[in-house]
């Protein structure tokens, strides 16, 4: 006989990760006082946004106009407009990966710092240290040079699974399957890092939480990723996607010792 509990479970898993990123707007806006630590990096953010699309489409115009001229014929101008289509969709998917990059590392402390305020908002237990501009520009440095080596490893992984396309016949196939999954993967890790990384937690301990609950970590990072393709969407995903990681720690707070 099936069990129904037991296959209805990993949905209800899958459903209630998925909800933690849209989860933080109702934070956000229950605890407005958090804003102010997202008003920086957001800026910042959208500065690195629109730059990227205007000297991206720009760049794109110029090369068009220089080989590949609009003209009078129908299917000049077919082609023109449809190299426009081309451009607009290479443009998005260059934002996604850019801005995922630029965004994280620009905002990097400022997450840090967001990811506290919210645990002590929940918990209602006050942090250990109080907040100082010295010990801030501290940890910023730290979480910089953390933040670099992650999406140094994301970027040089995501190259050499590219190349798994050039193997003949099932190369492409394998590619389809690996690279979405691996970032999702990155996804979790990336931004459930902020609240165990606070924890003191390391590497090996990381790991073990977030594979003691994978269904929930594939639904949150399926919702950060969603929030992530949106167009301009994707501007208050970072902390979004810090304060669900935060909230999901809360109600999953605990890693066991290891005997």
């Amino acid at each position: 006989m099936i069990n129904i509990s037991a296959a209805i479970r990993p949905v209800a898993g899958f459903s209630r990760g998925f909800s933690y990123p849209l989860r933080a707007v109702k934070f956000f806006r229950q605890k407005p006082g958090l804003l102010k630590y997202l008003l920086i990096p957001f800026f910042i953010n959208l500065l690195v946004f629109t730059l990227t699309v205007y000297f991206g489409l720009d760049l794109f115009q110029r090369m068009l106009e220089a080989y590949a001229p609009s003209t009078e014929v129908w299917y000049g101008t077919l082609l023109y407009y449809l190299s426009w289509m081309v451009a607009s969709l290479l443009t998005t998917v260059i934002v996604f990966f850019s801005f995922t990059v630029m965004g994280n590392l620009i905002a990097s402390p400022f997450n840090e710092l967001l990811s506290e305020r919210t645990e002590v908002l929940i918990s209602g237990v006050p942090s250990e240290e109080p907040f100082s501009l010295k010990l801030f520009w501290k940890d910023s440095r730290y979480a910089v040079v953390i933040e670099i080596k992650k999406m140094a490893v994301f970027v040089s992984c995501m190259i050499l699974l590219f190349g798994i396309n050039f193997i003949p016949g099932i190369g492409t196939l394998i590619y389809a399957v690996l690279a979405p999954a691996f970032t999702l993967f990155f996804l979790a890790v990336e931004y459930m890092a902020f609240v165990l990384m606070r924890k003191q937690l390391s590497f090996s301990e990381q790991r073990r939480y977030l594979f003691k609950h994978p269904i929930l970590m594939l639904g949150y990072a399926c919702g950060v990723f969603c929030m992530l393709a949106i167009p301009f969407v994707q501007l208050f995903c970072i902390p979004l996607a810090v304060v669900g990681a935060t909230l999901l720690w809360c109600d999953f707070p605990r890693v066991e010792p290891q005997s």
